[in-house]
């Protein structure tokens, strides 16, 4: 018989709206999976279990009425720990903020429940969200459902595992360099990185800069969908939601790919990819292209993508943190010291370059789609690794440069402001989940997800690529 926590956000949705479960007895069954799970994942770091409790019975009251219900209404919704929520300790993954409790939801925790979702729990990060493997001296590690040597990849880490472990029907993630992207490959679920402005972003401390980008996750593509509805808005205080005129659709139909133009790439040209996840991947694309009406191997030309987004993460780093570098260093982990540090060596002729550069990397981006509807990628470079390292320092024998190199599959197309979903695709030489990019410009959100509602199903109907669970 089906748990309640097994349940899809959608599903569970409409059983709530059928007043066939209600939303204490959802929340509760994600409880007790959580104090069964959790303690081997370490995914889950804070809760707020009896205001949410008390939340749910208000939102069963209101189903018993029959007053107009919300889009999420009744559904436990697990918020990443980078993100501020009221009278719930919020710590960003950091020893400066361990023991902050804010006054206040951020703007997009507000959103969420006013859609009528149950904020219940914060999901695990690494420091400031800094890493591709979620470790902090707060909470410790979460690891890979599928394999608990192994790193649920970062830094959306927290939300991913959650998910794959069934602690949770939905969760938000945010994403820059694949912290959304790399932590659904890596645990089998589904996530999006929206255009910049979908998702209001107003805590920045550089909202000009539209790099970073919060963004949904779920079980499936459907699921994620329904949370990116309720994380959209128009918000003044984010530029690019104020210039954003794009609409969503009120439910998510699936494209036909047989007029759809795909275009495919092991390394978009420019990535370090382990060669047994490049064979994984072409071996995988054999078995659907021939669903779209035409399939190339092809990607845009991404120039010098590495030095570019080097110069202007560390741009957005010091401008981030660097009053904590210089003022509570002692207390910040390497890899937010590592960036501070990187980004004080550049000057102001190495970030004119690297703007110049980007935005010679945006036109070639936008160029390449004039002929193409979809880009597919994998979602990481190499196969879940051991949580106990922080990043991947060598692929295929060659030396990483920096800590985020390996991530270059990602990053890449977040310097030409992409929409991109990644969805699981089986499983990959070493038995652990693989995951596929589909990547389109900004701008292309609906039509990106119908495209990746379709795939999904192609996929779930393939024992060779059908999204994998874990035994746990």
């Amino acid at each position: 018989m089906t748990q309640p926590y097994e349940l899809t956000a959608s599903e569970a949705r409409k059983l709530i709206g059928q007043k066939k479960i209600s939303s204490v007895e959802l929340l509760e069954s994600c409880l007790d999976r959580i104090e069964k799970v959790n303690p081997i994942i370490n995914a889950i770091v804070a809760i707020d279990q009896s205001v949410a409790i008390e939340n749910a019975k208000q939102a069963d009251k209101k189903t018993l009425n029959g007053e107009e219900l919300n889009l999420l209404h009744g559904l436990p919704v697990g918020i990443k720990d980078l993100c501020m929520v009221k009278n719930l300790r919020s710590t960003s993954g950091s020893l400066i903020n361990e023991n902050h409790i804010p006054n206040e939801d951020d703007e997009i925790v507000k959103k969420i429940r006013n859609e009528g979702g149950i904020i219940f729990c914060k999901t695990n990060t690494p420091e400031f969200g800094a890493g591709g493997n979620t470790t902090n001296k707060v909470y410790g590690t979460t690891v890979n459902p599928f394999d608990i040597k192994k790193s649920a990849a970062g830094s959306s880490g927290g939300s991913a595992a959650a998910l794959a472990c069934d602690m949770l029907p939905l969760a938000n993630g945010s994403d820059y360099g694949g912290s959304l992207r790399t932590p659904s490959g890596f645990c089998g679920v589904s996530g999006f990185r929206p255009s910049p402005g979908i998702v209001p972003t107003v805590d920045s401390s550089i909202c000009l800069n539209p790099f970073s980008v919060q963004g949904p996750m779920g079980k499936n593509v459907i699921d994620t969908f329904l949370l990116l509805q309720a994380q959209a808005d128009i918000n003044c205080n984010d530029p690019f939601s104020s210039f954003n005129s794009l609409s969503l659709p009120e439910s998510l139909n699936e494209s036909d790919l047989s007029s759809i133009r795909m275009a495919y790439s092991s390394d978009l040209g420019c990535a370090p990819v382990d060669k047994n996840i490049e064979k994984t991947f072409l071996d995988k694309i054999e078995t659907f292209k021939q669903n779209f009406k035409s399939s190339v191997r092809s990607h845009p030309d991404f120039l010098d993508i590495h030095n570019c987004f080097e110069i202007i993460r560390g741009f957005n780093y010091v401008s981030s943190h660097g009053e904590k570098y210089k003022n509570q260093k002692n207390l910040l982990g390497p890899n937010v010291v590592d960036n501070v540090k990187r980004g004080l060596e550049y000057n102001i002729e190495d970030l004119t370059w690297a703007h110049v550069e980007q935005t010679k990397i945006y036109k070639n981006f936008r160029s390449f789609f004039e002929d193409i509807d979809v880009l597919i990628c994998p979602s990481a470079s190499v196969s879940p690794f051991s949580h106990e390292k922080l990043f991947i320092d060598e692929i295929n024998g060659e030396k990483m440069s920096s800590y985020m190199r390996w991530l270059a599959l990602s990053y890449a197309p977040t310097m030409a402001l992409p929409c991109a979903w990644s969805i699981p695709c089986g499983l990959d030489h070493l038995n652990l989940p693989f995951g596929i990019q589909l990547i389109a410009p900004a701008g292309f959100d609906s039509k990106l997800s119908e495209i990746a509602c379709a795939l999904e199903n192609i996929l779930n109907a393939n024992e060779k690529t059908k999204r994998p669970k874990p035994i746990i």
